[in-house]
């Protein structure tokens, strides 16, 4: 009898058919085939009332396919290959129910890499469908679906977002709370003191016993201005030497590759994962189609027996014994562990030699892998530490070096800045030294950093949020919804998802939360097991749920529409602004008996341009425009003529000078006046009409030095810094005068 073998990947099926040869043929589902249906009067596609019972639909895109994939498995001998997790055991129950398999058949298959060995081991080795593993998905799917289908009408309902769902919400009220906490965030002013010597420099570490750091800082400066005429002679009281040890990084899992090719190759995360996508499936090297790496979905550190043993031979033959290490395995929560680590599928397929056959980035990400294992498999890197003490008086002053004495796995992994050696002088016990300076430095508390899409992904991770296969699609899924915007790698909330992710706390804060979102991946995974009922927890969320939504529905204060001052000229009703998926729009209050949609006019005015250098992006003009749309339609604004790759708007005409306080752009109002566009609360006046002669653009201030050999002298600076650095004399503003 002949034989099917049926993948998810059209690219997968190639290379898996170079391998199998006659009396194979193999096919792909391209995916799901099947997935809840949207009829009903719910549109949810699951009767409540009837436990749950799912309602199932061919998707209409894939009906086509269906009906080639029933004809060429008919009489034939199937072997189910989907992907070896949950949803691809889904696809595999879906594929039998349609092409009529028993259950009961050894006709599953599953490969963790696509290699000629990998294969032919799955065939011989076929087993049933895991009955377990496809309820956890179908639990997964129905509680998605009835709480992203009920939010998402909710949302759009009442405030014109466009979804929610379980993952993605709490990850959006995780950037939101960041946001906040950043924006609340009022820095504190310390200080720091260093000894500049010839060739070294010493940093103030201990004072009357006390350790200066992080946890205790001195934030009165007049306590290092009374020291500062007390250092006389230092004195060296303490060499300590000590070797540390830097092990390398276990193999990556989706998240730490994710992570990785965000920090050091500038990928994003669904770029990513297209491209090791496209690594696990195959690729054409040299006569053969080969899988390069293992499966990328997975939050196991694992390596295969196999594969550490033909790893260790390859690091004693090419860099030596010294440098062979031991295999490392970290455990994460929540960890499935169905799956290997992320590696090359042959350690023997080195980068250079594969080279030619992938594109830059391909080779980038395969490199990044590759060396990633290699050197979780090596020996760690051994730095002699130099720590130097000096006193003087009341104080402790220190110095730290360091010199490598063994790369280790730095040998392939690459090293880094703090990898670099940093000799110290020879210093004898007791020898002094007289410093050439004393430097007070100012410093300032920061708030914590904005997460990046690297960062992000670690917290899901570490929180137990989502899964392997999610993460990638949660950001994008923000980014699309435009809950989120990414500028130079930070996220940042949008205003529409600030509103989104406070609305779903007021009303859905026992849901939407981190605990409840990470104890339901426990509860999928222990479905999975056999040990939940997956009825059980579709009935335990959909009560404590529908209450919080109806609630929702109720009390929730809808934004949209908003009324207008105008009238709708074929009714006399009220025109109101909606939203839709494509923006805001103007329409008659009275719909649906009256459908009257404000058109926009097709010719615009030219706009005025005012000559002001736009102040956000350095390049364009501020240029004056009527408003369209909106509470201020027909009211002018100011925006640069760079739209829409700049967005800037002004209410108030802006100029180029800046406010001599905070450094923002000064706007001038109707009455000639100036003032400033952050509108700070402190303004310092601008105690002097002559314009600065360097740069035409800001007026001379009157300053005080606060630091450095010129302190307390008075000078005058431009208010246009530090775009312009001009510093003058009282001597010559006179002269100007």
């Amino acid at each position: 009898m002949e034989n099917v073998i049926i993948v998810e990947s059209p690219s997968k099926s190639k290379t898996i058919g170079s391998y199998v040869g006659k009396g194979y043929t193999v096919l792909s589902s391209k995916g799901h085939i099947c997935d809840l249906a949207t009829s009903g009067k719910d549109g949810l596609g699951i009767d409540i009332e009837n436990d749950f019972k799912p309602n199932y639909k061919i998707m209409k895109e894939k009906e086509d396919l269906v009906k080639y994939l029933q004809s060429a498995c008919k009489n034939k001998n199937v072997y189910l290959a989907t992907d070896p997790d949950r949803e691809g055991e889904a696809i595999a129950y879906h594929l039998a129910n349609i092409l009529n398999l028993d259950y009961e058949d050894l006709n599953r298959i599953e490969f963790h890499e696509i290699t000629k060995p990998a294969v032919r081991e799955a065939l011989s080795n076929p087993h049933k469908i895991n009955l377990k593993m496809v309820a956890s998905q179908e639990c997964r799917r129905m509680i998605d679906r009835i709480l992203g289908f009920k939010l998402s009408k909710l949302l759009q309902k009442k405030i014109g977002s466009k979804s929610a769902g379980r993952v993605q919400s709490v990850v959006l009220k995780l950037i939101v709370d960041l946001e906040r906490e950043i924006q609340a965030f009022v820095p504190t002013s310390y200080y720091e003191m260093e000894a500049c010597f010839n060739t070294f420099k010493l940093k103030l570490s201990e004072l009357n016993g006390m350790p200066i750091d992080s946890k205790n800082r001195i934030t009165d400066r007049k306590i290092l201005e009374v020291l500062e005429p007390q250092l006389m002679s230092f004195v060296v009281s303490n060499i300590s030497n000590k070797l540390v040890h830097r092990n390398s990084s276990a193999a990556f899992t989706t998240s730490t590759l994710q992570q990785e090719a965000s920090s050091k190759l500038g990928f994003s995360p669904n770029h990513t994962m297209r491209l090791a996508q496209g690594l696990y499936e195959g690729k054409q090297v040299k006569s053969e189609t080969v899988g390069l790496i293992t499966y990328m979905r997975t939050d196991s550190t694992r390596l295969a027996d196999i594969f550490v043993d033909s790893a260790n031979q390859f690091i004693r033959k090419t860099y030596g014994d010294k440098y062979l290490g031991a295999v490392k395995i970290k455990v994460a929560k929540n960890m499935q562990d169905a799956h290997e680590a992320i590696r090359p599928t042959s350690i023997d397929r080195t980068p250079e030699e594969i080279a030619s056959y992938l594109t830059e980035d391909e080779l980038k990400l395969y490199r990044l892998i590759y060396n990633r294992t290699l050197a979780s498999l090596m020996a760690p890197a051994r730095f002699n530490s130099v720590k130097v003490e000096f006193t003087n008086t009341n104080s402790l002053w220190t110095i730290h070096g360091q010199t490598m004495e063994f790369d280790g796995y730095l040998k392939v992994y690459g090293k880094t800045e703090e990898d670099e050696n940093s000799v110290l002088p020879d210093f004898s016990l007791g020898e002094s030294f007289n410093a050439n300076e004393i430097n007070i430095l100012d410093k300032e508390t920061s708030p914590k950093a904005r997460y990046t899409e690297a960062s992000i992904i670690k917290e899901m991770e570490a929180l137990g949020i989502g899964r392997p296969s999610t993460y990638a699609q949660t950001i994008l899924t923000l980014k699309e919804r435009n809950y989120i915007s990414i500028e130079k790698k930070s996220i940042f909330p949008t205003e529409q998802g600030i509103l989104t992710s406070d609305k779903l706390h007021i009303f859905f804060s026992e849901i939407i939360n981190v605990s409840y979102t990470a104890e339901m991946e426990t509860t999928l995974d222990e479905i999975a097991k056999g040990e939940k009922d997956k009825l059980d927890q579709l009935k335990s969320f959909y009560d404590a749920f529908m209450p919080l939504f109806d609630h929702a529905m109720d009390k929730m204060e809808a934004m949209y529409p908003i009324p207008t001052d105008q009238i709708c000229p074929n009714c006399g009703s009220m025109l109101v602004i909606r939203k839709s998926k494509f923006g805001e729009f103007i329409s008659c209050s009275n719909y649906p008996t009256c459908k009257y949609v404000l058109k926009e006019e097709s010719e615009e005015e030219e706009p005025l341009d005012t000559g002001v250098l736009c102040p956000e992006c350095g390049t364009g003009h501020i240029v004056q425009r009527i408003a369209k749309t909106g509470k201020n339609k027909g009211k002018s604004f100011y925006a640069c003529n760079n739209y829409p790759s700049c967005k800037v708007t002004f209410s108030d005409l802006p100029t180029n000078e800046t406010c001599p306080n905070c450094g923002a752009i000064l706007l001038k109002n109707d009455q000639g006046e100036l003032y400033c566009s952050k509108h700070c609360e402190e303004q310092e006046k601008i105690d002097s009409h002559i314009l600065c002669p360097a740069c035409k653009k800001g007026h001379m201030l009157k300053r005080t030095a606060s630091k450095g050999k010129n302190k307390g002298n008075v000078f005058y600076g431009c208010s246009n810094f530090p775009r312009c650095k001009n510093i003058m004399t009282e001597e010559e503003i006179s002269n100007l005068k």
